[in-house]
Order: C-alpha cells, then structure tokens, then sequence
C-alpha cells in the first residue's frame, strides 16, 4: 500500500490528485499525517478526492488510525488514514 505523507502546508487539491492516482492504480492508499494543521489538510483532500472519483461510480471510505513515526530520531505519533473504494 502506498503511503502519502501530508505536511500543514500541503495543498489538498495537490493531495487529492496524488491520492486519486494511487487510488486508481492500486485501489487503497494510506495517508500519514502529523499536527493539526497536517490532519486537516489530509481530511479535505479525501473529501476532494471523493469528488474527483465520484463520476466513476467510486465511493471512498477512510478508516483513522494511530502509527508511531520517526522524525528526525524523534518518535512521533502520527494520524494514518486508510483510504479504500466502499
């Protein structure tokens, strides 16, 4: 599974397009985020990214959940959300 990993200064329409083509290619993605600002740009670009499928009959679901990352030799709590057609 491809993992996507969005910053607070991602664009999520950059995002979404990015999540629709791996969506497209391997039919679920992940994507990591950590920080509010982080988790915010990654839960609008899923609701763009159900826009963007949509028209091919494709309902997306995105399942939250915890996952311990490494930043900078830093143990750091991410948010993942899995993202698969419903």
């Amino acid at each position: 599974m491809e993992i996507l990993k969005v910053s607070a200064q991602s664009q999520p329409k950059s995002v979404a397009g990015a999540l629709a083509a791996v969506l497209r290619d391997n039919n679920s993605a992940e994507i990591q985020a950590v920080g509010a600002g982080a988790v915010n740009q990654a839960v609008k670009a899923i609701a763009i990214t159900r826009g963007f499928v949509a028209p091919n009959g494709i309902d997306l679901i995105a399942v939250p959940a915890f996952s311990e990352v490494n930043i900078d030799g830093e143990e750091r709590t991410a948010i993942k959300f899995i993202i698969e057609p419903r």
